[in-house]
């Protein structure tokens, strides 16, 4: 099923956090979201994989300079998607409440969440295209391929039985696969983050997921041999960059952080 087929399909790109471990990594580049990797800035890598998998409207979720992070995508976005911005207030707090502030913007279901700051190869966004998240529940991208995951203490984990997450978090010791921050959701991912939040004032996005998981209704969608990478530090920089140089075949040069 593509995404006409599912109805509107919105995607939403979480870019509100301080980003204070990238900080300065590019010199001229103080914000996370706006910081070249391999010659193109995350947040607009992100936009074209929302695009790439199908949607049609992205919400990005602001925070922290948030006024200029909107005028870099109105100045140099020029893709197909029609842009929406979000602006969370609590931005210092945990990432469910990005997803929460994108709610007015999310017409319909399923619709798509990632982060600004994870590269992803194109490959993802296909198995993102044709997948259908479990009713009144949603589906996290996993890489099984812990042993190759770089910096894998930053990593948050997973625990996958029969395609079913039971578990996450990055303390996690019983794992078996790696959250790659691509999510298919129903709107039930955001009553669950709410929920969490009514209780505890704060909610990660790993707290909705373990709320659904443990309804047994959030799935795990195999990336296989798909590219991904988290980028929160100069090192994951610079071997994200490396790694994008080296599949498009161009020579790798890694800049000094």
């Amino acid at each position: 099923m593509n995404c006409q087929a599912a109805g509107l399909r919105t995607g939403v790109v979480l870019a509100a956090g301080l980003g204070s471990r990238l900080a300065g990594a590019r010199p001229g580049f103080r914000l996370k979201p706006l910081t070249p990797v391999a010659g193109m800035p995350l947040l607009l890598r992100t936009l074209r994989s929302v695009a790439l998998a199908g949607c049609r409207d992205v919400v990005i979720v602001v925070g922290y300079h948030g006024e200029e992070v909107e005028a870099a995508v109105r100045q140099y976005y020029d893709g197909p998607l029609q842009v929406h911005i979000a602006y969370n207030p609590h931005y210092a707090l945990q990432n469910g409440l990005s997803v929460l502030a994108a709610r007015p913007y999310v017409a319909a279901e399923p619709f798509l969440v990632m982060m600004a700051d994870h590269v992803v190869g194109d490959e993802l966004m296909t198995l993102v295209r044709a997948h259908v998240p479990p009713a009144q529940g949603a589906t996290l991208l996993v890489d099984y391929r812990v042993d190759q995951i770089f910096d894998l203490a930053d990593a948050t984990k997973v625990r996958v039985e029969n395609g079913w997450i039971v578990d996450i978090g990055k303390q996690l010791t019983n794992y078996n696969a790696i959250d790659t921050g691509v999510f298919v959701c129903s709107f039930a991912l955001m009553d669950a983050l709410e929920a969490v939040y009514r209780e505890r004032g704060d909610a990660s996005l790993s707290d909705g997921v373990r709320r659904l998981a443990q309804m047994r209704r959030m799935a795990a969608l195999d990336i296989g041999n798909g590219f991904w990478q988290d980028v929160d530090t100069p090192e994951m920089l610079a071997y994200a960059e490396a790694q994008l140089l080296a599949r498009a075949g161009q020579p790798v040069t890694l800049h000094s952080s």
